[in-house]
């Protein structure tokens, strides 16, 4: 099977008109350079029909973000696999050379909302991110093939995979941070609140870091 220069996962759960739009924006790479590979976790709504007509393969899998994404990678023939959530946006004119000589890295982000407090919020994203050598899903993770399988890809852990693949990663090699950002919804900021997301967003990685297990983290992120 041939390979390709890029193959863009987007893991997804009940996302609609959100991952129609998303797809949208990358119909240029997919007709150039990139395959979309959608991986639905059990959506109740209408997000595999939006994702056939659309993407180049749709498959399924068990729920969670992880688990998903290595199955996308695990179909994908590009020789760079970026991670893509629903809401978020590449740059205009993205493009795989971008990716050239890279073994992984990320994106700085940039927030879709107005006002200075997503300013501030989106800065100091991308500050720390720069510092520490760690991404994360919301930054679009891009990895080289190879690599991705040389680490064996995501952890099965239901928070936090993002953080964890860039420790590994980062042992190995510096990221690289590319200059353009990612632009990704603040949906998440306006359900939960500014100052409450932020602070769990904070509490979530410090506690992650001080050995608390994902998936007690993932019942405090996920409430039923």
């Amino acid at each position: 099977m041939a390979s390709l220069p890029l193959s863009i996962v987007i893991p997804v759960l009940n996302e609609g008109a959100e991952l129609t739009s998303c797809l949208q924006c990358l119909q240029g790479l997919r007709q150039t350079e990139a395959e979309l590979i959608v991986v639905d976790g059990g959506s109740t709504d209408d997000s595999v029909e939006r994702a056939t007509v659309q993407a180049d393969l749709v498959i399924s899998s068990p729920r969670g973000r992880s688990l998903q994404m290595n199955a996308g990678a695990a179909e994908a023939r590009g020789n760079y696999l970026l991670f893509l959530h629903s809401d978020t946006r590449l740059p205009v004119g993205f493009s795989s050379h971008w990716l050239s000589d890279s073994i992984w890295g990320f994106f700085p982000v940039k927030l879709s909302g107005a006002g200075w407090a997503f300013r501030v919020i989106e800065r100091a994203m991308s500050y720390r991110a720069r510092l520490s050598g760690i991404g994360t899903g919301d930054q679009a993770l891009f990895i080289r093939r190879d690599m991705f399988n040389q680490i064996g890809g995501f952890s099965a852990i239901p928070l936090m995979e993002d953080v964890e693949i860039c420790r590994r990663l980062k042992a190995l090699c510096p990221p690289r941070v590319l200059p353009s950002p990612v632009e990704t919804s603040v949906r998440r900021w306006r359900q939960r609140g500014i100052v409450n997301t932020v602070l769990q967003m904070w509490w979530l990685r410090l506690a992650f870091f001080l050995g608390v297990s994902p998936a007690r983290l993932a019942r405090q992120y996920y409430p039923e």
